[in-house]
């Protein structure tokens, strides 16, 4: 499996397993294993060097995914599939670039005192004498 990022996850690498799955369904929800579970090492996935480097860092050493949702176990499956490639590729994003401090214009800058000017202005009108 290749994620849009380039990242491949190798078939081999990736363990299922099946359980019972729970909520509404009547009896398909006790009598089928609907439920899968994904599970990946991230020294199994291949890609450059930087970017499994930022999975490791943000996902740990393994990648569980659970899906339930479905009735099937083969619908779960495609969605575990799809979390998982959702999540590799979401961790192995670059950081986004640091916010740069910006000044106030001088224009802004002379509307606020003199607003503040003006509110003092006022207060002080209101200490009049009796």
């Amino acid at each position: 499996m290749q994620t849009s990022r380039g990242i491949e996850v190798p078939e081999d690498a990736i363990a299922w397993s099946f359980a019972r799955s729970t909520g509404a369904g009547g009896q398909n929800v006790n009598k089928v294993s609907s439920k899968a579970t994904l599970s990946v090492s991230t020294a199994a996935l291949l890609g450059s060097p930087t970017k499994l480097a930022r999975v490791i860092e943000a996902l740990g050493e393994t990648i569980t995914v659970t899906c339930q949702e479905s009735r099937s176990q083969w619908r779960n499956r495609q969605s575990c599939v799809q979390k998982l490639s959702e999540m590799i590729d979401a961790a192995a994003a670059p950081p986004a670039p640091p916010r740069r401090k910006t000044k106030p214009s001088k224009g802004a800058v002379e509307r606020r005192l003199a607003g503040k000017k003006k509110d003092g202005e006022k207060k002080a009108g209101r200490r009049g004498d009796w």
